[in-house]
């Protein structure tokens, strides 16, 4: 639907709604394309692995067990994708709170990546707990308390996930035409920002803090009682360098919704980001080295799990900040690209790491924990899921483009 229609149309009853949304689902472009045809059969068979691992429980579906609780449902899809969902705080807080509105073209796109990785990471903790119809007990505090960190991380993992959700409204009550939910979500904007700002601070910290009461089995050169201040410090840079990624694509496959605006400004928000990436990136592998050396861990350098820190640290850390400043410097799109890959590929190494690789490190390898077939399919099957519905927001709601004349003048007024 083209942007002029959407502004037409108005809904005014649940009949509406229901006429308006089914038309919608009519695909915006070829359906047999390499992606659907590669990705429709895994999200199929994905969904169904999840209803038989919820039927038949975890032994059969995965590879976890008392020495390895989590698997790469949370390692992967959880704890790696509230890092890269960072950049809907991050830039959240650039926009509203500092007021640097150059990067606000890239403000919804941000919010919507942020918030369907919430909404498909969701069901990947659900999978993962072993009695699974017993969700509602971090959410009580029932048995360890409301002071567990438990409690707190998955209070925090909720009402942030519904406040990106009142962030991005406006753009779907704009596609919906609803004149009035847009005057009330959009006066709401600021504060579900500073909320939410507060909200992922707590939650990203909250999962270095639940990494921390595992101590004992952590291998040193990852365990610091600072693990907390470590994740949140990653989050910062990984949720820009994803959107670095994630803008670059949509510039492209999306090109006929790209507003001239956004087209014209991406170099220059590629480069504000790379710039923000590269300080943040500093700091983090600062203080890295700092602990290290501080704690005494360096004396593990020499090993086989120090050489391995040293690729998640030096390769994945350092060579992509010193490739964000170059890039930086020159205006270089390309560096600044191949740096935010190599930078989310160590922030999600880092995650990686303290989930399951450097955690029980003294094992014997066979003994140590490798992902069941099943795992990686449903892995596949969600992510494959949540590029298909962002597929479709982008199709029909202004993401990438300038909104309504009609929702620019109630935000005026």
């Amino acid at each position: 639907m083209s942007a002029e229609k959407t502004e037409k149309v108005e809904i005014k009853n649940l009949r509406d709604f229901w006429s308006f949304f089914w038309s919608e689902l009519k695909p915006k472009g070829p359906i047999f394309t390499p992606f659907n045809i590669i990705s429709a059969p895994v999200i199929v068979i994905g969904l169904a692995l999840i209803v038989y691992r919820l039927a038949i429980g975890l032994g059969d579906t995965t590879n976890m067990n008392n020495d390895f609780p989590w698997g790469i449902w949370k390692g992967a899809i959880v704890m790696s994708g509230i890092a890269i969902a960072g950049g809907g705080y991050t830039l959240g807080f650039v926009v509203y709170i500092t007021g640097m509105e150059r990067f606000r073209p890239i403000l919804r796109e941000t919010v919507l990546f942020a918030f369907l990785c919430y909404v498909f990471y969701a069901p990947a903790l659900l999978i993962e707990i072993g009695r699974w119809w017993n969700f509602q007990n971090p959410f009580i505090g029932y048995e360890f308390g409301v002071s567990s960190v438990l409690f707190i991380v998955a209070w925090h993992f909720v009402l942030y996930m519904i406040t990106l959700g009142i962030e991005f409204s406006p753009a779907a009550a704009e596609w919906l035409g609803m004149k009035r939910v847009r005057k009330i979500v959009g006066a709401t904007a600021v504060g579900a920002v500073a909320l939410g700002v507060m909200l992922s601070i707590h939650h990203q910290a909250g999962l270095g803090a639940l990494i921390s009461m595992g101590h004992a089995k952590l291998h040193p050169l990852w365990y610091t009682e600072f693990i907390p201040g470590l994740f949140f410090f990653s989050s910062i840079f990984a949720g820009p360098s994803m959107m670095i990624i994630v803008s670059s694509v949509t510039q492209k496959v999306f090109s006929n919704r790209v507003d001239e605006e956004y087209r014209k400004s991406h170099a220059d928000i590629v480069v504000g980001l790379g710039k923000m990436c590269a300080g943040v990136m500093f700091a983090y592998l600062f203080l890295t080295f700092i602990l290290a050396h501080h704690e005494h861990d360096l004396q593990y350098i020499n090993t086989p799990m120090g050489y391995w820190w040293l690729t998640e640290v030096v390769g994945l850390g350092l060579i992509p900040m010193l490739l964000f400043i170059n890039g930086v410097q020159n205006r270089n799109l390309s560096t600044i690209q191949l740096a935010a890959i190599l930078a989310v590929m160590g922030a999600a190494l880092n995650r990686f790491n303290c989930a399951f690789i450097a955690y029980n490190w003294f094992l014997p390898l066979e003994a140590r924990y490798s992902p069941y077939w099943m795992e990686v399919v449903v892995t596949f099957g969600i992510t494959f899921l949540m590029i298909w519905i962002f597929r479709f927001a982008i199709n029909r709601m202004h993401v990438l483009s300038r909104q309504p004349e009609w929702a620019a003048a109630i935000d005026k007024h």
